[in-house]
């Protein structure tokens, strides 16, 4: 069956990992790249990044956080179901960089794309550091799959409750003050952290790219929903990205542009808790 579960695991409280059967993007996908899905006919598209892919099972791998009423309605689908449509890989794939020393840095959800890139510039023949954060213990998934690619793994909560306590940006700075030189920094997760990675490197110069998760809504450049301006310059997440020179981005408009919607997104989620389904 088309796009059906194959398997589902819990990784934190509301994040979900799902391995679904797509030979077809199976086959094509690169890293950095993603895939956009609808559950329903009815569903908002959504854009996960792909975690794994396996061209000889034709599976791929996606890990999402129950947010909106869309991922909600994601995470109530089982093995055996069917999501709706999806289509990829879009965007472009990411540059791995050969033989360098890499930080890669993620928080919460988005460690599951931190996992992605760590393990491919590992594969590369890079030493690769990651720092990945959440606000609890709980939070921090991938754990062991990073330790298994990463050359050195760092683990920061804001409540101490493993590694240390604090956030990854200041976990950054103190490696640096050390001595410690990366010849890249990759970073992914929310608007604040990218921005606030971005705003450490660039004094010492550090090539800093990070992966801007937009909103979008056909992911082919058409709708305009994910323009993000790098350099000065106009540019659009899905074709364009979603990996951007963290130094050119303009992080308060991108902050501004994803969060447009949140009044609707809680009025959609007031809907679905009053009457039990997506109307």
């Amino acid at each position: 069956m088309a796009n059906e579960i194959i398997f589902k695991e819990e990784l934190a409280p509301e994040v979900k990992l799902i391995k679904v059967r797509a030979p077809l993007i199976a086959r094509k996908a690169k890293s950095g790249q993603f895939i956009i899905l609808r559950v329903d006919e009815d569903g908002e598209r959504i854009p996960l990044t792909l975690i794994d892919w396996n061209p000889k099972d034709g599976t791929i791998t996606l890990v999402f956080k129950e947010v909106g009423a869309s991922t909600k309605d994601l995470g109530k689908l089982g093995v055996g179901d069917a999501i709706h449509d999806l289509v990829g890989p879009l965007g472009k794939p990411s540059e791995i960089p050969l033989h360098s020393k890499v930080c890669v840095i993620g928080r919460g959800v988005a460690i599951a794309a931190a996992y992605e890139r760590a393990k491919k510039m590992k594969e590369a023949g890079n030493n690769v550091t990651a720092i990945i954060s959440a606000r609890t213990a709980k939070q921090l998934i991938f754990k062991e799959q990073l330790k298994g690619v990463c050359d050195k793994l760092y683990m920061v909560t804001d409540d101490g409750s493993e590694g240390a306590k604090g956030y990854a940006n200041d976990f950054l700075i103190s490696l640096l003050e050390s001595g410690e030189k990366f010849d890249l920094v990759y970073a992914v997760g929310a608007a604040t952290l990218m921005r606030s990675i971005s705003e450490t490197t660039k004094p010492y110069k550090i090539k800093t790219i990070v992966s801007l998760n937009s909103l979008m809504v056909d992911g082919t450049g058409m709708c305009g929903c994910c323009r993000v301006t790098v350099g000065g310059k106009p540019m659009f997440a899905c074709v364009d990205g979603p990996d951007f020179d963290a130094h050119l981005v303009d992080f308060e408009e991108f902050r501004a542009r994803i969060h447009m919607y949140d009044e609707e997104e809680r009025i959609a989620l007031k809907i679905a808790g009053e009457c039990g389904c997506r109307c």
